[in-house]
C-alpha cells in the first residue's frame, strides 16, 4: 500500500496543471426514473431516492441490469459508481455503450471483482463492426468500493477516450485512414449490469464466486449524457454540432496526454498491443501503426 500511496500522491501532483486547464461541458445530473429502464433481474434492480440512486444486485439465481431510454450517436457520458465491496471475486459490474445487430459497435467499462484486499481490475474494450479483442486493463489508485467515483466515455468523430474521475486512462483514435474501422454510424444505447463471470473474471477463472457473500450490490448515480440523441433516425444535434458542443471536437491536449501516459505507465496491467503470444501471426493493424508511429496518434 505504501507504493500505491506514493503513486497516488505523485498522480495528484501531476494532475494539478491538468485539472486547471481541462474543461468539460457541465450538465445537470439525470433522473433514473426518467432516463433508464431496468430490463432484467426481477426485483434485483432498484431505483431509490426519487430517481437519484440506482442499485443492482447479484445472487446465485440472477444478476440484474438497466439501459438508457435514449439512443446516442456521439456524446460525453458520465456515471458515478460505487462497486461491490468485500469479496467480489467472480463478479463483473459493467457500464458500456452498444449498438444493435450482428455487426455492432461497443465501448466498454467492465469492473472485475477480486478477493478482499486485492485490487479491482478495470477492463476496457472497443468493438467495431462486431469485432473486439482490443482489451486494456488497469488497476485504480483508490478503493472503488469505499465511495462513488466518476467513470466517463467521450465518443466523438475523432476519438474514444476513457476517463476515471476526469483523468484519461485510454484513447482509441479514428484511424480509418489506414483501414481501421471506427464506431461512427451506429447509434448506441447505454447499458449497466451486474453479473456472474467466475469462469474468467478473477485470475482467469481460478477464483470462483463465493455465494455465501451474496447478494452482491453495486450502486450508480449522477448519469449525465451530453450527447446527440437519435429519435426516429433524426439526431438532436444540428449540422454545426461542433460549434454547439465542446465535446464534439474534444481531444487530449498536452497536459492530459501527460496524465494518460503516467496512468498507463503506473496502472496498466494488460495491453493487447503488447501481447505477442496472443497474436503469433502479428499484432493487429492499429498496434502496428502505433508502434511504428507511422501517423500522429
Amino acid at each position: 500500500m505504501d507504493t500505491l500511496s506514493s503513486l497516488s500522491n505523485a498522480l495528484g501532483m501531476l494532475l494539478i496543471t491538468f485539472l486547471m486547464v481541462e474543461t468539460f461541458m457541465v450538465a445537470s445530473a439525470g433522473n433514473f426514473n426518467k432516463d433508464v429502464d431496468i430490463t432484467w433481474g426481477d426485483s434485483r434492480g432498484k431505483i431509490l431516492n426519487n430517481g437519484q440512486l440506482l442499485t443492482l444486485s447479484l445472487d446465485k439465481a440472477s444478476g440484474s441490469g438497466f439501459q438508457s431510454r435514449n439512443e446516442y450517436l456521439y456524446g460525453k457520458f458520465d456515471m458515478q459508481l460505487k462497486l461491490v465491496p468485500g469479496n467480489s471475486a467472480g463478479t463483473v459490474t459493467a457500464y458500456y455503450l452498444k449498438s444493435q445487430g450482428s455487426s455492432w459497435d461497443e465501448i466498454d467499462f467492465e469492473f472485475l471483482g477480486n478477493l478482499s484486499g486485492d485490487p479491482y481490475v478495470v477492463h476496457t474494450n472497443v468493438y467495431t463492426k462486431g469485432k473486439g479483442g482490443r482489451e486494456q486493463q488497469f488497476y485504480l489508485w483508490f478503493d472503488p468500493t469505499a465511495d462513488f467515483h466518476t467513470y466517463s466515455i467521450l465518443w466523438n468523430p475523432g476519438h474514444v477516450i476513457f476517463y476515471v474521475d476526469g483523468r484519461p486512462i485510454r484513447e482509441f483514435k479514428n484511424l480509418e485512414s489506414v483501414g481501421i474501422p471506427y464506431p461512427k454510424n451506429q447509434p448506441m444505447t447505454m447499458y449497466c449490469s451486474l453479473w456472474n463471470a467466475d469462469d474468467w473474471a478473477t485470475r482467469g477463472g481460478l477464483v470462483k464466486t463465493d455465494w455465501s457473500q451474496a447478494p452482491f450490490t453495486a450502486s450508480f448515480r449522477n448519469f449525465t449524457a451530453n450527447a446527440c440523441v437519435l429519435s426516429n433516425g433524426v439526431s438532436s444535434c444540428s449540422s454545426n454540432a461542433s460549434s454547439n458542443n465542446a465535446w464534439f471536437s474534444q481531444e487530449l491536449d498536452s497536459s492530459s496526454q501527460k496524465v494518460l501516459k503516467w496512468v498507463q505507465k503506473n496502472y496498466m496491467v494488460y495491453n493487447y498491443c503488447k501481447d505477442a503470444k496472443r497474436f503469433p501471426e502479428g499484432l493487429t493493424v492499429e498496434c502496428t501503426v502505433r508502434n511504428r508511429k507511422q501517423i500522429k496518434i
